[in-house]
């Protein structure tokens, strides 16, 4: 056992997280300002959109990427800087989870389209920011919300 332990399962624990991008998309400004939330695939929760980082694109546009396949972001700015980042376990089909550290970057909506890749798989809601902390899962993206 502490064959398999030490040579197998410790530096699984001891990898590096993997790095997702994100996007906090928002609406107006003040107390009128409002956040983006959509729907999980797999469990329905309420979460940013969020992805795995596309090759050729930087982070900030990756995550507008992600914005637009699944919460149907068809226009905006996006900031270049990261505004947070949040840790969560990836479920994997496999049954297995993954550590994920995801860059949050905001962007702007200017607008929304009713057509988008992942429509027909997610639900999306406008809500407060304050709001938006209640109804999402990870603390430390709670935090960023809480903070906006």
């Amino acid at each position: 056992m502490s064959v398999a332990w030490g040579e197998f399962l410790l530096p699984m624990l001891r990898r590096p997280k993997r790095v997702q991008v994100a996007a906090l998309c928002y609406r107006g400004k003040g107390p009128d300002k409002e956040v983006l939330l959509v729907t999980s695939r797999g469990s329905g929760r309420w979460i940013i959109p969020k992805g795995w980082p596309i090759p050729g694109k930087n982070s900030a546009d990756a995550a507008r990427q992600e914005a637009w396949e699944e919460a149907g972001v068809s226009n905006g700015k996006v900031g270049a800087k990261a505004i947070g980042r949040y840790t969560y376990n990836k479920e994997l089909s496999t049954g297995w989870s993954i550590p994920v550290e995801t860059m949050v970057y905001p962007l702007n909506v200017e607008d929304l389209s009713e057509q988008f890749p992942e429509a027909h798989q997610r639900k999306r809601k406008w809500t407060s920011a304050a709001d938006a902390a209640n109804l999402v899962q990870e603390p430390e993206l709670k935090q960023i919300l809480q903070h906006l």
